[in-house]
Order: C-alpha cells, then sequence, then structure tokens
C-alpha cells in the first residue's frame, strides 16, 4: 500500500460545518484541498464560511495570512474532479447508512489505486457502508470533535477488513496536520468519545428526570467544575491525581460510591418526548432559540482563547524542558 504522499491533494466529500472544518486542517498545514458536495451551490458557501472562519483564526492568534491558506482551496465541480490526484478523502456527508454506502459507491468507481479514504461519522462503523467497495481496504473511520481545527482529536476506527497500513498512514496525515489521533482496535458504536460522552449525557438526563438538578446545575457542575480539569487531562490522569497514593488509592477510597451509584441507575427513560421537552424548556429560559447562531459563535471565539492558551503553555513547557 503507497504511503501518503506529503502535500498531496485532499478532497473534501460533503461541504458542511464539518467538511469546512476539515478544509482548514488541511489547508492550514500546507495541502492543496478539494472541496466537493452534491447539493448544488454548497461547497461555495462552503468557501466563503472557511474565510470568515479564517479570519477569526487570524484574530486569535492561531494562524498567519488566511489568503494563502484560502488560495489553497478549491471547489471541484464534480466528485471525478475532487478525487483527481487525491492523496486522502475525508468523508462527511450526512449521518445515515443508505447515503454514506451510495457515496462509497461512486467515490470507489472513480478513486485512485492507492488514495486513502476516510469518514467522519460520528458513531456507524465504516464496515456498514464499505464492505461492497473494492477500496475497502483503503477505508476507515476519522472521526473528528466540531470543529476540528480548534478541536484536535480525531478517533480512528477500522473496519474489520481495514489494512493496518490504511491506519498508521492516516494516523501520520493526521499528525501531521497538527491532530491529535487516537486508534481503537476494532469498532463499537459511538467509538471513544461519543460513548463517554453518552455516559455522561445519560446522568444529565437522569438528574433532570428525576428533579434532583436543573440543566443549568448540570452545565455549570461541568464547565465550573469537572470540565475545568478534562481540559487538559482526561478521566483516568484526574483520578489517579485525586488520592495520595494513586489511582489504586482512588479505586479503593472511592469504588464502593460508583459501584454503588452503578447498581442505583440500572434503569433510565431516554430522550422521550416528556424528558425532551422538559430540559428544552430550561435551556430556552436561559437560551431564546433565535440566539443559538451568537452563541454557538461565543463558544468558537472561547474555544479558539483555549487553543491559543495551550499553545502558550506547551510551548512554556518546552523551554522549561531544555
Amino acid at each position: 500500500m503507497t504511503e501518503v504522499q506529503h502535500k498531496g491533494r485532499v478532497a473534501i466529500v460533503g461541504t458542511g460545518l464539518v467538511g469546512s472544518g476539515w478544509a482548514i486542517v488541511f489547508a492550514r498545514a500546507g495541502y492543496p484541498v478539494a472541496l466537493y458536495d452534491a447539493v448544488p451551490g454548497a461547497a461555495g458557501r462552503a468557501l466563503a464560511l472557511i474565510g470568515e472562519r479564517l479570519i477569526d483564526l487570524q484574530k486569535a492568534g492561531l494562524t498567519g495570512d488566511p489568503a494563502p491558506i484560502q488560495a489553497r482551496i478549491m471547489v471541484a465541480s464534480s466528485l471525478t474532479e475532487a478525487l483527481a490526484n487525491a492523496i486522502y478523502v475525508q468523508e462527511s456527508v450526512f449521518e445515515r447508512v443508505d447515503v454514506k454506502t451510495e457515496l462509497m459507491r461512486e467515490i470507489d468507481a472513480v478513486v485512485g489505486k492507492d488514495t486513502l479514504i476516510g469518514s467522519s461519522s460520528s458513531g456507524i462503523g465504516a464496515s456498514h457502508f464499505t464492505e461492497h467497495v473494492a477500496c475497502r481496504a483503503r477505508c476507515l473511520v476519522a472521526h473528528p470533535v466540531n470543529p476540528p481545527y480548534l478541536a484536535p482529536i480525531v478517533e480512528l476506527v477500522p473496519a474489520p477488513w481495514t489494512a493496518p497500513e490504511t491506519v498508521q498512514a492516516v494516523r501520520r496525515l493526521m499528525e501531521d496536520v497538527g491532530q491529535s489521533p487516537v486508534e481503537m482496535t476494532r469498532e463499537a458504536e459511538g467509538f471513544i468519545l461519543n460513548r463517554l460522552q453518552g455516559v455522561l449525557l445519560m446522568e444529565a438526563w437522569r438528574l433532570v428526570e428525576q428533579g434532583l438538578a436543573t440543566a443549568e446545575d448540570i452545565d455549570k457542575t461541568v464547565s465550573q467544575g469537572l470540565g475545568l480539569r478534562w481540559a487538559f487531562m482526561g478521566p483516568f490522569e484526574t483520578i489517579d491525581l485525586n488520592a495520595p497514593g494513586g489511582i489504586a488509592d482512588y479505586a479503593t477510597r472511592l469504588g464502593g460510591l460508583y459501584q454503588r451509584i452503578a447498581a442505583s441507575t440500572s434503569e433510565h427513560r431516554v430522550w422521550d418526548a416528556e424528558l425532551i421537552a422538559k430540559v428544552e424548556a430550561q435551556r430556552r429560559e436561559h437560551l431564546a432559540a433565535a440566539d443559538l447562531p451568537s452563541r454557538g459563535a461565543w463558544r468558537d471565539r472561547r474555544l479558539m482563547a483555549l487553543a491559543r492558551h495551550v499553545q502558550q503553555q506547551d510551548a512554556a513547557d518546552l523551554r522549561a524542558d531544555e
């Protein structure tokens, strides 16, 4: 299998928020990018949005002049044009098996014999939509956090027939463009990120459902408590540092508590209409539906500031180690 060629073309297929974000990731790292979307005009609109985001990134000190970055991105008029000479394809279409299956059939018909293909699927394994294609050994899931140009984690999840060389080549590509890849050894629905997030969401819904806390106070507990540590360390390192003797000591001290919590929450009505309406009403008390876009922009500015802070701290740590 051919190694990923440095700075070769990357094709982005599906140019919504995730696809547009991927375009920034690759173009910022010096790769030429071809955008393609089957919806007429969608890729052009994405290019305009990318320009706006690049200006925001420059203001935040996260990138230089936006012009040369945007100049690396072109809109392709067809899938064939987008994939021509591409070393890598990032599929970011609608999260539905039938949509991805049909697109993979179209990609397979025109893709190069060495081109690698990653899917932005949030929880559907590549085995559900790549079994029928000849290029399936070069396919895997490469799932980002949105927006990927601010949140670097990428989950690499192979299908049963994905070649090991594919996983390692895509891993090196992701590292080259500044992302932080993690690998699963095999498929599991939801992968790592959404399986972890799902457990937290399950308990958040439950606390509201049982009237134990409001959605606002649950959000505050994460944003001003758990999330402060989780911004720079994971759950295992967190508990390793939360007991004098480390992780084994923590498990001895608090393992019983977590076991009792787990035993008390074996049943739950997940996201039914009544509960959704309850949480929706609580959220709309604090944020009107019309203000969702502006609040999303606020989130991105906060993420930019955090990303800049992380860069500065990493640089300071490197200087301290020298």
